[in-house]
């Protein structure tokens, strides 16, 4: 085991943390106060190439290892939670799903474009009534010559206002249940498609969230992701991923509330002395730097596994749940360290506990989380190779291409 960050990782990591220095933490309070998204921060993540930091060089990519990509998302989310959550659905759940189990047309045709951060890519699965339960979607795909017409809707879709690439699952026979579920790439400009932002949400105010709509919008089936009944595989195999930037993400909130909390420790001062001298202080910025090093340990490991192009449903899973509830946790205390002035946005710590909370909730609940490690430990489920795996690291054309 090697616990060093390459030369490259390191460049990247300081790049981002001074890009996020200077165009993101001096705007974000006006942006949350707002619900205003900037979106001219992509074209700047693309100039850093940052759009495809793991896709590989030939799809336009950078071609860097998925740990570089776990970087990224800490530093991202250093800044806010919106603009990691941005390049988790559009790196994360659509680039590295269609690299996964897209044919070369369309890794040509839609990831390479997505990679050099031309169009932005987003991933469309949750529903009104279907949440951690899939089966329960209802959304349509009925094919009828070389087209699929879809029908229905998904909620809660990130970059639902902005992305011109949607990954989305729908029925294509609903009598086989999981086994009837497909994959396809939507273009926003297709006729019929909609969206609509979801205001009044409690955190990641800075972020666009929404709803998409179809209605009788004509798929081409050269846009079929994978295989007809695919579709449920190819969703899991894309939460792995998308799972594993927000486990990434939630540490760079705990970087962000142990820097708070350790800048205000410091100026502010109770019974004559630095309120970092009161041990309660102290306990809970032990807790932080526990959690902030439990968290990446895990995520690294996941990202590791990646690497080695091997399974890691298990311990990206692990990492997600154990990495969000850390950072809910060190929201609260950076709350509470900055007494009543953490309850205003005068410091920037009542956002980090407001963005906390979702991260908790989407891309699987800590309640699914739990009872997945349960299963693991008791040998109910078992992670079996897939028709398609997510290319290992250094990439290797001849093998991304097969």
């Amino acid at each position: 085991m090697d616990f060093h960050f390459s030369e490259e990782q390191e460049m990247v990591r300081n790049m981002l943390r001074n890009f996020v220095d200077k165009e993101i933490i001096p705007n974000m309070k006006e942006w949350d106060e707002k619900g205003h998204f900037e979106s001219s921060i992509f074209k700047r993540l693309a100039e850093l190439g940052m759009m495809g930091t793991c896709i590989p060089e030939q799809y336009g990519g950078s071609g860097m290892d998925y740990n570089t990509l776990a970087i990224a998302c800490e530093e991202l989310e250093r800044g806010d939670t919106a603009y990691r959550t941005a390049i988790s659905v559009h790196t994360g759940l659509n680039s590295m799903t269609l690299l996964q189990w897209g044919n070369e047309e369309q890794k040509q045709r839609i990831l390479t474009p997505q990679a050099k951060g031309e169009k932005v890519g987003a991933f469309g699965l949750t529903e009104p009534n279907a949440g951690s339960d899939v089966a329960a979607m209802n959304s349509t795909a009925e094919k009828q010559g070389d087209y699929y017409v879809l029908n229905g809707s998904k909620t809660w879709i990130s970059l639902c206002d902005y992305a011109d690439h949607f990954l989305v699952f729908a029925y294509t026979d609903k009598k086989k249940k999981h086994k009837g579920i497909s994959a396809f790439v939507v273009e926003r400009d297709r006729e019929g498609f909609s969206s609509k932002a979801i205001k009044g949400k409690l955190g990641i105010r800075g972020g666009n969230t929404g709803e998409i709509f179809f209605d009788n919008v004509k798929i081409p089936k050269e846009n079929l992701i994978g295989e007809e009944g695919e579709g449920f595989k190819i969703a899991m195999s894309a939460l792995d991923n998308g799972r594993f930037t927000v486990a990434a993400g939630a540490c760079g909130l705990i970087m962000a509330c142990l820097e708070a909390s350790v800048k205000y420790c410091h100026e502010r001062k109770t019974f004559g002395k630095e309120i970092g001298k009161h041990q309660l202080v102290q306990q809970m910025i032990a807790k932080m730097e526990a959690g902030l090093q439990m968290s990446r340990l895990l995520v690294y490991k996941a990202g590791e596994l990646k690497n080695a192009g091997r399974r890691n449903t298990r311990e990206t899973s692990l990492a997600k749940w154990q990495a969000c509830d850390f950072a809910n946790e060190a929201a609260n205390d950076a709350v509470q360290i900055h007494g009543a002035y953490g309850y205003s946005n005068e410091y920037p710590v009542e956002r980090y506990l407001r963005n906390s909370k979702a991260p908790v909730i989407y891309e699987g609940t800590r309640e699914i989380h739990t009872v997945m490690q349960a299963r693991y430990v008791l040998e109910y489920n078992e992670d079996k190779p897939l028709r398609k795996m997510l290319p290992s690291w250094p990439f290797e054309e001849e093998k991304i291409k097969s």
